[in-house]
């Protein structure tokens, strides 16, 4: 167990660095002006983050993985189609209202809108999408049918929500589509997907993914029909971003208060487990011990990661971005991009994914691959929003061209491509989104418009972190594709091209 913790610390050590790095060397230039301080705390929240994301990995192995495969095989295996489906609709609504990203993003704005309420409106969301998608592996419903079919109907509330003069609300909306696909959600469902794919006659790989990719799309839904509900206008009051004076004690109130959000998700999940257990699944207490060391690591993982991000990343990211927003536009928009590329490294739940992705796939699509092409997408994402905060336009402008694509791409690559990628668009958008790049972009929007048009232009950063994901899987799809079929054609090439001689006949 030692020998696998060191591993997962190295490769958490490996993720966390190139971002760590680029915000030391941009605080040495004078276009950052950060004390000694705060870079003091960046630096231990940075150490902080590298254990976190070690802990949480090995705990995401050993337990939250083998419970939702476990959790989905077993509701599965019992044939009660009822029960299946109202067990899946209320793990979705708990395990969402308990998902730390999703309470990051609610703090964020609660100027704008009771905390609560967005919560349980995504909650509910999540609880009916993931029903749909357990529908979508039983019966296997084709998965680019229903996400054309939901994306329309999405865009139609949005037509809706502008046409009522409320869209300052458009971006928040597409925003908490992103957060809920979090740390604790992601490797639950993905895994719980498996276990109900390898139970359902006639499987194949591309049935277990989608899931992430439904349940980030009914949040959207749920939050725009809220907004379509309520009265009055937006008043945003910026958060206080600003750095403890007292580091130790901050630590110990952040760590106290994200031990209760942390432990109240993983409790929810470890309930309807121990009933599942109980109910069904009987597993020997061999599993059952390994599952719990697995928990422990789990939450103190969870713990250490969020509680670093909130201390050090939160505050330092507002800063940088409120104080770049000075410097030459070009660069502003590079440095979005090379931010965004090297952020995605370090989110956990992208490590889950590329993992099991290229379990499933047997390694037809690798690790390497995954990874290169999310951080490309984010970082194009990240640079795009820097483009639009500085030029100060609508984010329809990007995603309704970008999920027309995405959604077009879907008719040319195979359909495993397309569920890893729209999987892979709602895993990208973690909790340094929430807690790093949103803040940057927030301080960016203050320092070019001012607070007044924070909700317009700062929030969305989030749905384009989630959006461009979509199209760059699906092109490493199309490649694959087409590389498969010209090695086909070389290889009938050379057959018809070669001597009668070598002909054998019998």
């Amino acid at each position: 167990m030692t020998k696998i913790l060191f591993e997962k610390l190295k490769e958490a050590l490996l993720s966390v660095l190139p971002v760590t790095a680029i915000v030391l060397l941009i605080s040495i230039t004078p276009l950052v002006d950060l004390g000694a301080y705060e870079l003091a705390v960046f630096s231990v929240s940075a150490i902080l983050l590298v254990v976190g994301i070690g802990l949480f990995n090995l705990g995401a192995d050993l337990s939250m993985t083998p419970m939702g495969e476990y959790f989905g095989s077993g509701l599965a295996k019992s044939g009660q189609l009822k029960i299946l489906l109202s067990v899946t609709f209320l793990m979705g609504v708990l395990i969402t209202v308990a998902e730390p990203d999703l309470a990051v993003l609610s703090k964020q704005v609660a100027a704008v809108m009771n905390e609560t309420l967005l919560i349980f409106t995504v909650g509910l969301g999540v609880g009916l999408f993931l029903l749909l998608a357990v529908l979508k592996i039983i019966f296997k419903f084709n998965l680019s049918s229903l996400l054309i079919f939901f994306y329309m109907t999405l865009f139609m509330a949005t037509a809706l929500l502008i046409e009522s003069g409320k869209s300052s609300f458009l971006a928040l909306a597409f925003d908490s589509g992103g957060v809920t696909t979090g740390p604790i959600t992601v490797p639950f469902i993905m895994a719980f997907g498996v276990g109900i794919a390898k139970s359902v006659k006639g499987k194949s790989s591309e049935n277990s993914f989608g899931l992430i990719a439904l349940c980030s799309i009914g949040p959207i839904l749920a939050v725009l029909a809220l907004f379509l509900a309520s009265k009055g206008n937006i008043q945003y009051d910026i958060p206080d971003y600003s750095i403890s004076d007292n580091l130790v004690s901050s630590l110990i109130s952040s760590l106290l208060h994200t031990m209760l959000e942390v432990g109240r998700a993983l409790g929810l999940i470890l309930a309807m487990f121990l009933i599942l257990q109980l109910a069904v699944l009987r597993l020997p207490k061999k599993r059952l011990k390994v599952i719990s060391i697995g928990m422990i690591y789990t939450f103190l993982g969870l713990v250490i990661f969020l509680s670093a991000v909130n201390i050090g990343f939160m505050p330092i990211g507002f800063e940088i971005g409120r104080q770049l927003a000075g410097s030459n536009k070009f660069f502003l928009v590079l440095f979005g991009f090379v931010t965004g590329a090297l952020v995605v490294l370090a989110e956990p739940a992208v490590h889950v994914l590329k993992r099991q992705v290229e379990e499933i796939t047997s390694g037809t699509v690798s690790k390497r691959s995954m990874l290169i092409a999310l951080s490309i997408g984010v970082g194009i994402s990240l640079g795009l929003s820097v483009v639009r905060i500085i030029l100060g336009f609508s984010i329809l402008w990007y995603l309704i061209p970008g999920y027309l694509i995405s959604l077009g791409l879907s008719f040319f690559v195979p359909r495993l491509y397309t569920a890893l990628a729209f999987d892979s668009g709602g895993v990208a958008s973690g909790p340094l989104t929430s807690t790093f790049i949103l803040p940057m972009s927030i301080g960016i929007c203050v320092s070019f418009w001012g607070v007044g048009e924070v909700m317009n232009l700062a929030f969305g950063i989030v749905a384009m972190v989630a959006m461009t994901p979509l199209i760059t899987i699906q092109l490493l799809g199309f490649r694959a594709l087409m590389s498969e079929k010209l090695r086909q054609k070389m290889t009938m090439k050379r057959i018809f091209a070669s001597d009668d001689e070598q002909i054998i006949y019998f």
